[in-house]
């Protein structure tokens, strides 16, 4: 098929590689031209704006850093919806708001052009390998015409429900993960200040009823544990701007989280303290400093 893709960054550019071993024709668009050389040299085409990397696609993919910049692709100027073509398919696979995908999805259909919202889940690595979760929102008559393509990207490609669903999947997915981020950082700082080594209360979790999961074995002794914050698998800006989607989704609702509120004002502080840049699990350092004890290994 035709694809125009939008965003070569962390996750679009693997994405966009992939979908291209997939055998489709890509034209691609980034604020940064060198950032497509891979995908040149491979054969995609270049466009020198998102409009003029849709205008012949069959689907238009865009994976942005969040709701400003998919509004100004999609609804601005020189935007989407007024280069796509009737009947062709345009899918957000960034993780951003269900209230902005269901306007565009209502804009764009005065257009005949069907939206999809396609959130990813997976991390860099998961898009390099082409491993990702893909939360699928929109027709299910859309999501299967365009699942082919998906499934170059992710091998657990699943329809969520209507439009914006699949938004809503990836908030609540996303919030589950930021914030207990930050429980675990209570507790291991409580630990380590009340004498016992964080290797010692790591195998403790490990093996009791919290389970096997990729905060306990893979961030805490890996990351957390020697300090490696600038080894970036999620970034913290990135963190901040899917938990505050999630806490701005709670209040359209009328929904109380007063956990979500506490962990995202951790968030802002590591922010402030300009920490936007390195991995998000740095915030276990604002948790760090109100303890008075650093959870690092001895090794």
């Amino acid at each position: 098929m035709r694809i125009g893709f939008i965003g070569l960054g962390n996750m679009g550019g693997s994405m966009a590689l992939n979908i291209m071993k997939a055998g489709h024709q890509v034209t691609v668009h980034d604020i940064r031209r060198e950032i497509a050389e891979p995908h040149l040299a491979g054969g995609a085409k270049w466009a020198d704006s998102a409009a003029a990397a849709a205008r012949d696609a069959e689907i238009v993919f865009t994976s942005l850093p969040g709701p400003k910049e998919i509004a100004a692709i999609t609804l601005g100027e020189g935007g989407l919806i007024g280069a796509m073509k009737p009947g062709t398919i345009y899918a957000d696979l960034s993780t951003s708001s269900p209230t902005l995908i269901r306007e565009i999805h209502a804009a764009f259909k005065g257009k005949g052009i069907r939206v999809l919202d396609s959130p990813v889940s997976g991390g860099v690595v998961g898009a390099r390998k082409a491993t990702l979760a893909v939360m699928v929102g929109g027709s299910e008559a859309d999501y299967n015409e365009i699942k082919p393509v998906l499934d170059a990207i992710g091998d657990k490609v699943t329809y969520i429900g209507e439009i914006g669903s699949g938004a809503v999947a990836k908030l609540v997915h996303n919030m589950i993960a930021i914030c207990s981020t930050q429980l675990l950082a209570e507790a291991f700082t409580m630990g380590v200040r009340a004498g016992v080594s964080p290797e010692a209360l790591l195998k403790a979790v490990q093996g009791g009823a919290y389970g096997q999961g990729m905060l306990v074995n893979a961030s805490l002794p890996k990351m957390i544990f020697k300090g490696t914050f600038d080894r970036v698998t999620f970034a913290l800006k990135l963190a901040r701007k899917d938990l505050g989607l999630a806490t701005e989704l709670a209040r359209e609702v009328g929904v109380a989280m007063p956990i979500a509120a506490l962990v995202e004002q951790d968030f802002l502080e590591a922010l402030v303290r300009g920490w936007g840049e390195k991995d998000s699990s740095a915030t276990w350092m604002v948790q760090e400093e109100r303890a008075g004890v650093k959870v690092r290994s001895s090794s």
